[in-house]
């Protein structure tokens, strides 16, 4: 498949902040190291790409990913546990690598994804 797919990752989720300046590494942060890790070695990481984003301005959802690719639904997750979630996100990114629409389906879903959908984009047409 020659389409370039992303996968982007909100580096501010989960800041915490004492007086207004972050505190040590967010969450976000913390979940994008992780997922950069895992795909060194994945067999997907030459066809989808890791991009982290200063903010998806999906704060009351933190940890935010969204799935990204032309002609393809895009898809918005949120409220990730950072500490554990980097192989479900992965595993996710390769279902929606495989479909030809990029549609997830509910159940198909690795559990970590199931319930933190905050919207689903249709492709341009």
């Amino acid at each position: 498949m020659n389409t370039q797919h992303v996968l982007l990752v909100c580096k501010a989720c989960a800041t915490v902040r004492i007086e207004g300046e972050p505190q040590g590494k967010s969450g976000g942060q913390q979940l994008l190291e992780q997922l950069q890790d895992l795909h060194s070695d994945w067999e997907l990481r030459d066809d989808f790409q890791i991009q982290e984003v200063d903010c998806m301005s999906a704060c009351s959802h933190s940890c935010a990913i969204s799935f990204v690719a032309p002609n393809k639904y895009t898809y918005l997750f949120g409220d990730l546990p950072a500490q554990s979630c980097a192989k479900a996100v992965l595993d996710c990114a390769k279902l929606y690598f495989a479909n030809p629409g990029g549609y997830l389906a509910w159940a198909d879903r690795p559990k970590a994804l199931k319930n933190g959908i905050i919207a689903r984009i249709p492709p341009v047409a």
